[in-house]
């Protein structure tokens, strides 16, 4: 591994010693780390100097994104070596695992068309709620040529620079619409069956998860209107189900409650939605009976998430971030 053309940039805010971990873990085999602090009140940035990483404090006289955090690193980390070639985004809650950092590289060095590349990332505490199980199960996919990656990936200097790099006014869904935008490029995303990092969701409550899944469908939303009428149909399909399920036929139940003693027929569709995702996906597990139980609940945050998006583009308001925790 040639470490001087790889470079890391670290985002975060109020992560305590979780930050601690993440710098500690990924400064090994990197040219150089940039830390992006987002307004931190706890001694995140006074950490982060102390482990001897570069430190940026984001200026909040602006609207915050990841996105700009992880541009305004990107170009520091350019500024500190300008030869870098690839640099390896990740958040201040996680930890990379082994020799990702290696593998990474090694398979950007030998596939030319591939621009970003990520591997397994897991929950580091799955046991604690199912929200955290929930995450882990989120993120095990097979490996292969994908769509999209999350913020967690290594990418190509030249790719990012060539796409503009991260739409800084999306509040969410940066990752998958920078994706769109490499891809349409000619160029891949991939993921590797190789383990990368761990990740602390740290969701302990249904409201957090409740959040989460609201700003997926603002997401949905906005991605949907960035580059859903193209080929693409970016969160075409997932916008439509959010809504279908999640707003169009809960107005249905209650209008047909009003006039017909039936309606309650139509409220079983949940249940058997239910099932149907429980069955698809091995019903003899628990964890993945949970998953179909919270797959069809999340239609009603995501449907929250995309009424406010509409709702603030309306009022031509900038939306707020939506955190989790």
């Amino acid at each position: 591994m040639n470490r001087s053309n790889i470079g890391v940039v670290v985002i975060g805010r109020n992560e305590g010693e979780r930050l601690g971990r993440c710098l500690r873990s990924v400064q090994s085999g990197t040219a150089a780390v940039v830390y992006v602090d987002s307004g931190s009140s706890d001694d995140s940035a006074m950490l982060a100097r102390a482990i001897g990483v570069e430190v940026l404090l984001l200026d909040m006289s602006r609207p915050f994104t990841a996105a700009r955090a992880r541009n305004t690193g990107l170009r520091r980390l350019h500024e500190l070596q300008p030869d870098v070639q690839y640099v390896q985004f990740i958040d201040g809650d996680c930890e990379l695992i082994g020799d990702w950092l290696a593998t990474a590289s090694r398979f950007l060095d030998e596939h030319y068309d591939v621009a970003v590349v990520c591997g397994r990332l897991r929950e580091r505490f799955p046991q604690r709620s199912i929200y955290n199980l929930l995450c882990d199960m989120e993120w095990n996919r097979p490996a292969g040529e994908v769509r999209a990656c999350g913020g967690i990936a290594m990418m190509r200097v030249e790719a990012l620079a060539a796409v503009g790099g991260f739409r800084e006014d999306l509040i969410a869904g940066e990752e998958p619409e920078l994706c769109v935008r490499i891809r349409a490029g000619g160029a891949r995303i991939w993921r590797l069956a190789d383990e990368m990092a761990w990740h602390d969701a740290a969701m302990l409550h249904f409201g957090q998860w409740w959040r989460r899944a609201t700003r997926a469908g603002y997401a949905y939303a906005e991605g949907s209107l960035l580059h859903g009428s193209s080929p693409e149909r970016h969160y075409v399909p997932e916008a439509r189900r959010a809504l279908l399920w999640g707003a169009v036929l809960p107005l249905l139940i209650a209008v047909l409650s009003l006039h017909s003693p039936s309606w309650w027929v139509l409220l079983l569709l949940y249940p058997a939605q239910m099932l149907r995702l429980a069955w698809r996906d091995g019903i003899g597990q628990r964890e993945r009976r949970w998953r179909a139980v919270f797959l069809v609940l999340s239609r009603f945050p995501e449907a929250q998430g995309m009424l406010r998006f509409w709702l603030n583009r309306w009022r031509r308001q900038r939306g707020a971030l939506i955190e989790y925790k």
